[in-house]
């Protein structure tokens, strides 16, 4: 196996970035289901292997209960693989990578025979990230995210709890500083890029729906201009 995305005709492969609390999760979601792509989250993809014990859930479950990132090398390999099947030629939402700069140019090895990557940065002020994580709560069964007017789970109708790092101190102290010391240099390495673009994530659902729709064409329409030309 060569550890990249198999090549097809032109894809969108695109990228979501921004601090806990953004949004991307949501945002990936619907994205995913408009256009017909995969969505690949890592959050999923761990909270799995830690429901059912396996190696890497051992590994990632005390890291993430203390609020940090899983390192590079397991999360670079559970994505390759991931990125290895065939569904993933048609094109993907990344939704919780890259996440460091050595996950970001692992990412574009993988790339290396497809088109261009589209990456987009949801910006959200630090005051209203931790009004949202402070009031948020997930699935105790399943780890999804909650809307604010959720009794129980959408997803498997499970106890709704708020997570043990989403207290306003945690918040400040670890989710949001682990973000601005580990994650916030790929805007760095992205943003000189043609496909790099930026949305306001303060608005509701919809409004940041419609500002990601429209950076995602321009993007794309970019990257297959640069893809048709090499």
């Amino acid at each position: 196996m060569s550890g990249r995305v198999p090549a097809g005709p032109v894809a969108m492969y695109l990228v979501m970035i921004g601090p806990p609390g953004a949004g991307k999760g949501t945002q990936a979601e619907r994205v995913a289901r408009e256009r017909g792509l995969s969505k690949i989250s890592t959050g999923d993809m761990l909270r799995e292997a830690i429901q059912q014990g396996t190696e890497l859930g051992r590994r990632a479950k005390a890291i993430v209960e203390r609020g940090d990132l899983v390192s590079d090398e397991v999360m670079i390999g559970v994505v390759r693989e991931r990125l290895a099947r065939a569904d993933a030629a048609r094109g993907f939402v990344l939704d919780g990578f890259p996440r460091t700069v050595a996950q970001a140019r692992a990412l574009d090895s993988m790339l290396a025979d497809c088109g261009s990557l589209v990456v987009v940065e949801i910006v959200v002020p630090e005051a209203e990230l931790v009004r949202r994580m402070s009031a948020r709560r997930i699935c105790a069964a399943c780890g999804a995210n909650a809307g604010p007017d959720d009794c129980q789970c959408a997803r498997c109708g499970g106890e709704l709890v708020l997570r043990a790092d989403d207290g306003e101190s945690a918040v400040r102290t670890r989710r949001l500083g682990v973000y601005a010391r580990q994650t916030e240099p790929i805007v760095g390495y992205y943003e000189r890029r043609p496909t790099f673009r930026k949305i306001d994530g303060a608005q509701s659902p919809d409004g940041v729906a419609q500002a990601l729709a429209l950076a995602i064409d321009s993007a794309f329409g970019v990257g297959k201009s640069l893809r048709l030309k090499t």
